[in-house]
């Protein structure tokens, strides 16, 4: 099983048009984003859909065109980003419902959708306390 770098993706498109437009730009293209990222540009774009269906981003179409920020980085948690692209849950129970005649295959559900409600809150508590703003500060430490 892999990890999903989804969110890891969406942060850095939306925290490098952010840098971009502060320097003085006023919107961002998916090629350059797709540079920085080092992904194809289909894969920003679709990305930056679900973003705009969000109101994290905009577009502007023709002459001049490409993506930009709604709102200052500092304005925008790693929680709404999340929201925005990773909709449901975080952890699945069984596909199928366990032997209920089974000791184990009676109780998993409930022990690990307790387990995995105190997992994702906790989750979330931090993605929330996070904005972009921090995000792109701790980038630019990195030397």
């Amino acid at each position: 099983m892999s990890a999903n770098s989804r969110l890891t993706i969406a942060a850095h498109a939306l925290t490098w048009i952010g840098l971009y437009q502060r320097r003085g730009n006023a919107v961002a293209t998916s090629e350059q984003i797709a540079t920085s990222v080092n992904t194809n540009p289909v894969v920003i774009r679709r990305l930056l859909g679900e973003l705009r269906r969000a109101g994290l981003v905009e577009s502007r179409r023709g002459a001049g065109a490409g993506w930009m920020l709604t709102r200052e980085l500092a304005a925008i948690s790693l929680l709404e980003v999340y929201e925005a692209i990773e909709p449901g849950p975080l952890f699945a129970l069984h596909p199928s419902t366990p032997d209920p005649e089974c000791v184990v295959g009676n109780g998993i559900r409930p022990a690990m959708t307790a387990a995995y409600e105190r997992a994702e809150g906790a989750l979330r508590e931090e993605l929330a306390r996070t904005t972009l703003e921090d995000v792109l500060r701790d980038a630019l430490r990195v030397k």
